[in-house]
């Protein structure tokens, strides 16, 4: 197979475009800062508040429609011991979104906090908030590692271009245009990266739908034709399984910084809500070409294509289905047009990644910790320092793929087993405290260890209720183990707080002792909850006199 010179020439107009795009961002928030009463690491981690309510629906939307969503939806939906039942994506990322807008963003509007951590750090401290910190940025790190695999894989696929020559070009154009602008450069590309992936899938739809070497997807969504139905089945005995990655996927979603970042970026509560909500929908619909991506290549004679047989799935090429598809079963320039869409999903999600992480390091760790008095032009210059680092890290990951699908498990579980219980208590539980903190973080980390995981070949030590080999052949637990260890971590925060402040409140242990130093902590709280609510009864009477005044 010979260099595809046209998609070469496609893409780089593609990048051309976006890093223009990213530049014009970078000169407009140059223009707002002047303007902004907010600091410039508000500018740039921010956008000062005050994203625009479009621009907002489509970053926060971009950021989860990344190169994992489109192709892991494809991949699911084909591959015969799953089926579209198992493609779980859309729906749970509608459940994130909405308990988001419902439930988390008020909280963190109303505080005004610059990142996710700031709640831990103004409650536990500085040193037990970042051992917190860590496992959020490893999980960063490790979503650039993974969304740049995707594109590289893809690119193989279609353009016939060395893996390492895909992922060091769309690592620098990402590195590059997040550099310049902060969230100004990623929230405008993100626009003009949804508005492609939407137009791109949904171009090719048609032409695999009608390709000769498939049949109706409408026969083969329930018969046995080439393979097994595409529509897939949950068996009884699998439901738990399939509920724990539901769950996984929907509340996992709510500890990352990447959500916050777009949530505390819009100038309201009500902005923020309405963003959510709009991203949900935008989910739903960027899911269904996956789907039906998947369930063409279930349809298809692959004896009958240049690819010829055995099938993708017996390669073990499954992962590569979409652009396999689009390769095989769609003309050139269509495919081409295809690949348009991966790379600005996977582009769309790195920049998110690039920038989250930088806001947790410079804002909770370089400001809070080790420089407090550090100026607005340094901590600028950490931001920009902090990207590259994390650019360099999650791309030098790439080339190192079983390592990269070790961490990423373990970021994609740790964000719901131990960093979403975290933050539940940290924002809706005034009872919670450093001694549950340490408890929480520690019973999730060792469970989830002792739970194993196939993928990685990490045998259980604890065998749930179901555990047992599954369709390839893998130990594996069918018990919603992952939910479990969440709510035992949770139960556990709440419940050795509890009585760590009654034991110190009763005196039943001496204050030197409390190397939390929870009495402290518990008397800030509640100061500043009395704060709140006498600022809401001084802002009561005084509403109410301007409206009688207006009325006048």
């Amino acid at each position: 197979m010979a260099l595809n010179i046209p998609g070469l020439v496609v893409m780089a107009l593609f990048y051309i475009v976006i890093l223009g795009t990213g530049i014009w961002a970078s000169m407009r928030s140059k223009r707002v800062e002047k303007k902004c009463t907010g600091g410039g690491m508000e500018i740039t981690l921010l956008a000062g508040r005050n994203i625009n309510l479009l621009v907002g629906i489509f970053t926060l939307t971009a950021t989860w429609v990344g190169g994992g969503f489109i192709l892991g939806i494809a991949e699911a939906t084909y591959n015969p011991t799953l089926g579209a039942v198992w493609a779980l994506m859309p729906v749970p990322y509608v459940v994130t979104f909405f308990l988001g807008g419902f439930f988390f963003a008020k909280p963190m509007r109303e505080n005004k906090y610059m990142t996710m951590m700031d709640p831990f750090q103004k409650k536990y401290g500085n040193v037990l908030s970042s051992a917190l910190i860590f496992p959020a940025l490893v999980a960063d790190v490790l979503w650039v590692a993974r969304t740049l695999v995707s594109l590289g894989g893809t690119m193989r696929v279609i353009l016939d271009l060395p893996y390492v020559y895909s992922i060091i070009i769309s690592a620098v154009v990402a590195i590059v245009y997040t550099l310049l602008g902060g969230l100004y450069s990623v929230a405008y590309t993100d626009v003009i990266q949804l508005i492609l992936i939407f137009v791109s899938l949904w171009v090719c739809v048609p032409f695999l739908l009608t390709n000769p070497h498939s049949m109706d997807i409408s026969l083969t969504a329930y018969n046995q034709t080439f393979q097994a139905p595409w529509v897939g089945t949950v068996e009884l005995n699998e439901a738990g399984k399939w509920f724990d990655d539901f769950m996984l996927l929907a509340l996992g979603g709510l500890a990352y910084q990447a959500f916050y970042q777009r949530i505390l970026s819009s100038s309201s509560y009500t902005q923020a809500q309405v963003t959510c909500f709009a991203s949900a929908a935008f989910c739903l619909v960027l899911g269904i070409p996956s789907i039906l991506v998947g369930a063409v290549a279930a349809s298809t004679d692959w004896n009958s294509t240049t690819y010829g047989l055995p099938s993708p799935y017996e390669r073990n090429e499954a992962g590569s289905i979409l652009p396999i598809a689009l390769h095989f079963l769609t003309p050139t320039y269509v495919s081409v047009i295809g690949i348009g869409a991966v790379a600005a999903a996977v582009m769309s999600s790195m920049d998110s990644a690039l920038l989250s992480s930088a806001s947790l390091f410079s804002s909770n760790i370089y400001k809070n910790i080790i420089r407090k008095q550090a100026s607005d032009n340094e901590m600028q210059w950490v931001i920009r320092i902090s990207v590259v680092v994390v650019g360099l890290a999650g791309t030098g990951l790439t080339f190192l793929d079983s390592s990269v699908l070790v961490f990423w498990i373990v970021g994609v579980d740790m964000s719901y087993t131990i960093m979403f219980p975290q933050l539940v208590c940290v924002l809706f539980f005034k009872v919670s405290n450093g001694y549950g903190v340490c408890v929480g973080y520690i019973l999730g980390f060792v469970m989830r260890v002792l739970s194993g995981e196939p993928l990685i070949g990490l045998p259980p030590a604890i065998r749930f209720p179901g555990c047992r080999l599954d369709k390839e052949g893998k130990l594996t637990q069918f018990f919603p183990f992952r939910t479990t260890i969440m709510l035992m971590s949770l139960l556990s925060i709440l419940l050795f707080s509890w009585l760590a402040s009654q034991i110190f409140n009763r005196g039943l242990l001496s204050n030197k002792w409390d190397v939390f130093d929870i009495k402290r902590m518990e008397a800030q709280t509640a100061r500043a909850s009395d704060s709140k609510l006498s600022e809401s009864k001084e802002d009561g009477p005084a509403a109410k006199q301007l409206l009688n005044t207006t009325s006048l």
